[in-house]
């Protein structure tokens, strides 16, 4: 297994890299993509999984750990892309985050294949950035346009085991952060228009692991 600890082929990363659809109107958009190389079977660094496939049908799985600094309920976002690379080069399978839970990507005729770049193109939920293959997934959500009006911020901050006691100090930052984000309170558009991924975004997992914290006591020392 190689985890790209120190350095990232980054033409083989832009080359697998998801073509995510996003809200005309969202109001954030990511900062970072921490990515991590798998050439055999291990625990994923950032999501509670293990990447397991068959070294005889796949080459290397590529995880995309994509990070915000808000979900519109709740400041820190981190989602996932996992895609599955074979032999002959091609994308054999995708996996994508939904909510801590993943889903496949890659619909059964392969019809969100880009035609021309053969990449995936994947739809983010307004606000939450849960992926998915097929935009309609999100209008099966209850509160998918609640959840950026009347509900935004009402998970304050978001501190993961991953992170914890890095950066959720005091007991008013919960508050601080629903009022915050409330000021990006909007209304979905579900329309949406392919995200254009910023020339430094990728970056090694490690390097992301070591920004996420300072950015969020930098972010929450504003808020105070």
């Amino acid at each position: 297994m190689s985890l790209s600890d120190n350095h990232i082929d980054l033409e083989m990363v832009r080359r697998y890299s998801p073509i995510l659809y996003m809200d005309r109107l969202e109001p954030f958009q990511p900062i970072r993509v921490g990515v991590t190389v798998f050439e055999s079977d291990a625990p994923s660094p950032s999501f509670n999984r293990k990447i397991r496939f068959d070294p005889a049908k796949i080459k290397t799985v590529i995880e995309y750990a994509i990070y915000w600094d808000y979900d519109i309920q709740h400041i820190y976002d981190l989602e996932h892309v996992w895609i599955y690379v074979d032999h002959e080069g091609s994308i054999a399978s995708c996996e994508v985050s939904f909510h801590g839970r993943y889903f496949l990507g890659l619909l059964r005729d392969r019809s969100n294949i880009s035609d021309q770049d053969q990449r995936v193109k994947l739809f983010v939920q307004p606000g939450k950035h849960a992926m998915s293959p097929l935009e309609e997934v999100f209008h099966l959500l209850p509160n998918v346009s609640s959840c950026c009006l009347e509900e935004a911020g009402n998970e304050g901050l978001l501190e993961p085991d991953l992170f914890r006691g890095e950066y959720k100090h005091g007991e008013e930052i919960d508050k601080l952060s629903e009022e915050h984000l409330r000021t990006f309170c909007f209304q979905p558009s579900f329309d949406y228009s392919p995200h254009n991924w910023a020339s430094d975004v990728f970056v090694t997992w490690n390097e992301l692991r070591m920004e996420i914290p300072v950015r969020m006591n930098s972010l929450l020392a504003s808020l105070r």
